[in-house]
C-alpha cells in the first residue's frame, strides 16, 4: 500500500509525528518503546507522515541559533527537513482548508497552541495517531480526542 491518497483515508500503520517526535526520531534518542515500535511498523508501510506544521515550528526554533535546539538545525533547516523526508517510509501529511478550520472547532478543552492544534486536527482527519510527548495532547487523547503514542 502506497502513502495516504487522499485525506480521509490512512493506512493500518501510519502515524503523525509531532515536531519534537521528528527532531528525537532524526537523532534516533530518547523515545519510547511504543513509539520506537510505532514508527518501525509505519516505516514497513510508508506509513511516517509528518506535517508542514513541524517545517513551520523548525524554522522558527533555528531561529535562535544560539540555544542548542536552534543550533540542531544549522546550517540550513530546510534541508535538515529535507533529510528527514528522504529517510525511507516518511511522506509529508496532506492537509488542505478543511484540516486548517477543524483546528479552531475542536473539542474543548484544548490549549491554545496554533501548531499543537493544527497537529491533532490532521491526526483526527486522517484517523491516525499522533506520536508525541506533549502532555497536554496526551491528555486531550486520553479524554478520547485524539488517537496519541507517547514518545
Amino acid at each position: 500500500m502506497g502513502a495516504l491518497s487522499k485525506v480521509g483515508q490512512a493506512q493500518a500503520a501510519a502515524i503523525l509525528l509531532d515536531t519534537n517526535a521528528i527532531i528525537r526520531a532524526q537523532l534516533d534518542r530518547d523515545l519510547g518503546s511504543e513509539a520506537r515500535a510505532a514508527i518501525q511498523a509505519a516505516q514497513a508501510e510508508d506509513g511516517i507522515l509528518v506535517s508542514v506544521v513541524s517545517a513551520w515550528e523548525i524554522g522558527l526554533l533555528a531561529r535562535n541559533r544560539q540555544s542548542p535546539t536552534g543550533r540542531l538545525f544549522q546550517p540550513d533547516a530546510a534541508r535538515w527537513f529535507d533529510n528527514v523526508l528522504s529517510a525511507p517510509g516518511v511522506r509529508i501529511a496532506p492537509m488542505n482548508h478543511q484540516i486548517a478550520f477543524a483546528a479552531w472547532n475542536l473539542p474543548e478543552p484544548i490549549h491554545g497552541d496554533p501548531a499543537d492544534r493544527l497537529m491533532i486536527a490532521i491526526a483526527r482527519e486522517l484517523n491516525v495517531p499522533l506520536v508525541t510527548r506533549d502532555r497536554a495532547i496526551l491528555d486531550y487523547a486520553a479524554a478520547g480526542h485524539v488517537r496519541a503514542i507517547a514518545c
